[in-house]
C-alpha cells in the first residue's frame, strides 16, 4: 500500500511542479492585480478578464467566467480575494469535460482496443505513443504500434526507435506506403498476437485539409474492415505551449475527423497551460493524458479535480 501511495504523491508533486509556470501566469498576476483589496467589484473585473485571456484561456471561456463573477456582484456588489478564488476553482472545474470513454480497456479475446492518434509534426505526438505504449505495458497489456505517418522517415524511425526502448511490438512499411494499408495490416497483426491495445500513428500534415480529412476517414474505414467499431478513441495531441495555436489545431481536427479525447503535452514547460481550460471548454472533448516532464513515465491520466486542486494549491 505504501508503495502506491509514494508513486501517487511522485506524481502529484510531478503535476505540482509541472504547473507552476502556468499557475504564476494566472494566479500571480491576479494577486498583483488585486494586492492590497478587501473586496472585489465590477471595477476590477475587467482586469480579472484581461490577465484570463492573455494567461490562454481564451475569450469564449474566459467571458463565460466573468458572466459568473457579475452575478456574484449584482446579487451581493462585492466578494473578496477567497471568495474569487473558490469562483474560479469552482467555475474552472465546471468547465472541464468529463471524459465518456473509460482508462479500463478490457476487451474480449481477439479484439484489442484500437487508438487513432492525430496531431500536426512537432506536438509531440511520436513521444506521446511511446509513453502511451508504456503506459499499458506497466499494466501488462500487450501492445502493437501502427506506423501509419508514412510520408515521413523520421516519424516512422522515432517509432521503431521508442517500440524498441518500450519493448512492444511495431508494424511498419515503406516509405510512401498507403497509411490505410498499415493500418489494415497493423489491427490483423495485432489479432494473431492476442493484443490488448493498438496504437496506430497517423500523417501530422498533409498538402491540405481536405488531404489531410480524406486520409483520416481513409484510415478510420480500412480499420473498421477489421473491427465494426474502431477505432475506439481518436486522440488528438496538443503541444500547450503553442497557447492559442493549439486551439486552432484543435479546431482543424476536429473538422477533419471525430475527435473522442486529447492529450496535453509539455504542460512542464510552459506558462500557457491555461489553454487546456479553453480547449477542453470550447470543444467538449476531454483531456485524457497530460504530459508533466520528459520521462517514460511522466504522461499522467488527466483527473480534473487533481489538475484544478494542483492550479489553486
Amino acid at each position: 500500500m505504501g508503495i502506491f501511495n509514494f508513486l501517487s504523491k511522485d506524481k502529484k508533486q510531478k503535476l505540482d511542479r509541472g504547473l507552476e509556470k502556468s499557475k504564476e501566469n494566472i494566479f500571480g498576476k491576479l494577486s498583483r492585480a488585486i494586492a492590497g483589496k478587501s473586496t472585489i467589484d465590477e471595477n476590477d473585473l475587467d482586469n480579472i478578464e484581461e490577465i484570463l485571456i492573455s494567461s490562454d484561456i481564451g475569450v469564449e471561456t474566459t467571458l463565460k467566467i466573468i458572466e459568473k463573477l457579475e452575478e456574484k456582484v449584482a446579487k451581493e456588489k462585492f466578494f473578496n480575494s477567497d471568495e474569487l478564488r473558490q469562483i474560479l476553482k469552482f467555475e474552472i472545474l465546471e468547465l472541464l469535460s468529463e471524459s465518456t470513454i473509460s482508462n479500463d480497456i478490457s476487451r474480449q479475446p481477439n479484439t484489442p482496443y484500437v487508438i487513432m492518434v492525430v496531431g500536426v509534426n512537432g506536438v509531440g505526438k511520436t513521444t506521446t505513443i511511446g509513453k502511451l505504449a508504456h503506459y499499458y505495458k506497466q499494466q501488462g497489456k500487450k501492445v502493437v504500434l501502427g506506423a501509419a505517418d508514412t510520408f515521413r522517415a523520421a516519424a516512422v524511425d522515432q517509432l521503431v526507435i521508442w517500440a524498441e526502448r518500450v519493448g512492444v511490438e511495431i508494424v511498419k512499411q515503406d516509405m510512401g506506403s498507403d497509411p490505410a494499408a498499415v493500418a489494415f495490416d497493423t489491427l490483423q497483426s495485432a489479432v494473431k498476437k492476442n493484443a490488448d491495445v493498438v496504437i496506430i500513428d497517423t500523417a501530422g500534415r498533409l498538402h491540405n485539409k481536405v488531404n489531410l480529412m480524406n486520409e483520416l476517414t481513409k484510415i478510420k474505414n480500412v480499420m473498421k474492415k477489421v473491427f465494426s467499431d474502431a477505432p475506439h478513441d481518436v486522440m488528438l495531441v496538443l503541444d500547450a505551449s503553442t497557447g492559442q495555436n493549439a486551439i486552432e489545431q484543435a479546431k482543424q481536427f476536429t473538422l477533419a475527423t471525430e475527435v473522442n479525447s486529447l492529450a496535453l503535452t509539455k504542460l512542464d514547460g510552459t506558462a500557457k497551460g491555461g489553454v487546456a481550460i479553453g480547449i477542453s471548454d470550447q470543444f467538449k472533448i476531454p483531456i485524457k493524458y497530460i504530459g508533466v516532464g520528459e520521462g517514460m513515465d511522466d504522461l499522467q491520466v488527466f483527473n480534473k479535480e487533481e489538475f484544478v486542486d494542483s492550479f489553486f494549491n
